[in-house]
């Protein structure tokens, strides 16, 4: 980790107005793929838990006498015809071929989420808890090591948490975006902060805390977890909006990457290397550590 890397700034005859500077640590690469890895994992095999009981709640109980659900994705009949709905909040919409009656044509049956966005793809709750947890912890590990790593190399103050500046430049930084115009900086933008600051030290720590209150070894070792998340079942419905969320920052974060593009991007969290623009002037020192 404290390795001295080559020269951070090589300018090439070939983009005169560019330049290749070394922009992401190895730990940062490092656990960037072990959590798009390990969320791929997670997400799949999350649904398959979901489906063995498809709907969610608030506080601590889920009603079966009553009705107190605030998601529910399920089947019912209608006349003759079985047809699949979802049901937020109270309002319910039929949702047959996608979500809560899937299949193939002709072999549909009753599932939340259908078996290709499942793991495994059958009905298999215990392999689905296997898969899921052992994912978790990886991912678990993955942010110990990223905050550690982070908070010693300045990446974590440098690049995540937002300063003075990058509230005063939002708004400049948000008009950019929706022109589509990028600046290929060597530093993040005020956006970049502000979003990865609410996925990796928000959205991902509340994704660990409220899988772990939903532990009954937990439960038992922790209760207050539980009781300061509003409850086992509003900590199941949190994980679940959680999830959501994190697909939503995954599909935009997808967008950004081909719009500034791809090959620079990709090659930046491959390498560390990245192509940023001559007119940049913050020079960086001639020798870092990974």
């Amino acid at each position: 980790m404290a390795a001295a890397e080559p020269e951070t700034s090589r300018e090439t005859a070939e983009a005169p107005n560019s330049r290749l500077v070394y922009r992401q640590k190895l730990a940062t690469r490092l656990t960037h793929w072990l959590w798009a890895f390990s969320l791929f994992f997670l997400l799949l095999s999350g649904l398959q838990i979901f489906n063995a009981h498809p709907a969610l709640y608030l506080g601590d109980q889920s009603g079966f006498e009553f009705d107190n659900s605030v998601l529910r994705i399920g089947a019912e009949d209608r006349g003759g015809d079985t047809v699949g709905y979802t049901k937020v909040l109270g309002f319910q919409m039929e949702t047959t071929g996608l979500l809560g009656f899937s299949g193939e044509p002709g072999a549909l049956q009753a599932r939340a989420f259908p078996s290709w966005a499942t793991i495994p793809s059958g009905r298999d709750l215990a392999s689905g808890r296997v898969v899921h947890f052992f994912f978790a912890w990886l991912f678990f590990a993955a942010l110990l090591i990223w905050l550690l790593a982070s908070a010693v190399n300045g990446h974590l103050r440098r690049d995540v948490i937002p300063g003075r500046a990058d509230f005063r430049q939002v708004g400049r930084d948000l008009a950019d975006h929706v022109r589509l115009r990028f600046y290929h900086r060597r530093r993040y933008g005020p956006l970049q902060k502000f979003s990865y600051a609410l996925v990796l030290l928000g959205l991902f720590p509340l994704m660990i805390l409220s899988g772990l209150a939903m532990s009954p070894g937990i439960n038992a070792a922790a209760p207050f977890l539980a009781e300061i998340l509003g409850g086992r079942q509003t900590a199941r419905t949190l994980h679940f909006l959680g999830m959501v969320l994190i697909v939503l920052f995954f599909v935009v974060h997808i967008a950004m990457v081909v719009a500034a593009g791809p090959l620079n991007e990709m090659r930046s969290m491959i390498t560390g290397w990245y192509r940023a623009d001559a007119s940049d002037d913050e020079r960086p020192s001639k020798r870092e550590p990974k």
